[in-house]
């Protein structure tokens, strides 16, 4: 059940049109163009994704739409993550009526629970469903560290397939690989640290930069597995620049902005996020400059 949701999963923006809302035509342009350029599917709705200036509406009508324009060439993974446990089952529950592949339910933010409560709610939100059901530890984002042991606890329960952690502890995500119940997978949470997880055991990347540079990070997936490790770190510290360019600013103000800038409208953040300021966007300039692009580019007419 767990290894089909694909090691590279983009963490796809969600594009919006000039009067600010949902282009669900681009939309699924661009998760067409995302696995044409290595991804195994798409995290929809999920913090690249702007989720929280998305309504509830709109997140289930891109499951809907992305899944379709997909057709099983890729995976949707839903993100129907809340602090609230109560509306996360409702979300993950509608989720699961659309069809989705999966779901990505993030550590509740803000409330700040603690292990036993965290362990709680992502049983509970499991319960709920017959979905698979990947964790996402995001200490910078929710306040809340998510420990190995906690998430160890969890890979017990069936439907709990991995997690995505990106708690940036490498020795936290070697913990989990290590403990975890055979099958459980581990994701990377930052583009930057891919190589080193992998290396460790973990399965791959929920990742931002697949956006721009999808196939090159698979070939450099491919060459970890393949127990090339010189080549792979290789290919690794040579991306390196672009995976921490993304991330100069709040995600997904970086990558919003290459996006469009490579040449696939995917319209600005939503409030309160904001555009690069023009210091910002040159450095993103003169990284994109130097990269080799692999997402393919729409015709203009």
């Amino acid at each position: 059940m767990a290894e089909h949701i694909g090691r590279l999963l983009t963490a796809m923006v969600t594009p919006f049109d000039a009067d600010g809302k949902v282009d669900y035509p681009q939309a699924r342009r661009l998760a067409q163009a995302l696995v044409a350029s290595g991804s195994d599917g798409v995290v929809v709705a999920g913090t690249t994704g702007e989720s929280p200036s998305l309504t509830r509406d709109e997140q289930l009508h891109l499951f809907a739409e992305i899944k379709e324009a997909l057709n099983g060439k890729g995976n949707v993974v839903a993100g129907t993550g809340s602090n609230s446990t109560a509306e996360a089952i409702e979300y993950t529950n509608d989720a699961q009526k659309v069809g989705v592949d999966a779901v990505l339910s993030v550590v509740p933010y803000y409330n700040k629970p603690p292990q036993e409560g965290m362990y709680q709610h992502f049983k509970a939100i499991a319960e709920s469903t017959d979905l698979p059901v990947i964790l996402y530890n995001v200490p910078s984002r929710t306040a809340s560290n998510m420990t190995a042991e906690t998430t160890i606890r969890l890979s017990q329960i069936p439907n709990i397939i991995g997690v995505k952690e990106a708690g940036g502890d490498l020795d936290q995500a070697a913990d989990i690989i290590n403990g975890a119940q055979p099958g459980f997978l581990v994701w990377s949470g930052n583009d930057d640290q891919t190589y080193r997880i992998m290396s460790l055991g973990g399965y791959g990347i929920i990742s931002v930069a697949s956006h721009i540079v999808g196939k090159q990070i698979k070939a450099m997936m491919e060459l970890t597995l393949n127990e090339d490790f010189e080549r792979a770190a290789t290919e690794h510290r040579r991306l390196m620049p672009l995976f921490q360019g993304l991330f100069i600013v709040a995600n997904p103000i970086p990558v919003k902005y290459a996006v469009n800038k490579v040449g696939f409208p995917v319209g600005q953040p939503r409030l309160p996020l904001v555009p690069p300021d023009a210091e910002t966007a040159a450095e993103i300039d003169a990284l994109l400059k130097a990269s080799q692009v692999d997402l393919p580019i729409p015709a203009t007419t």
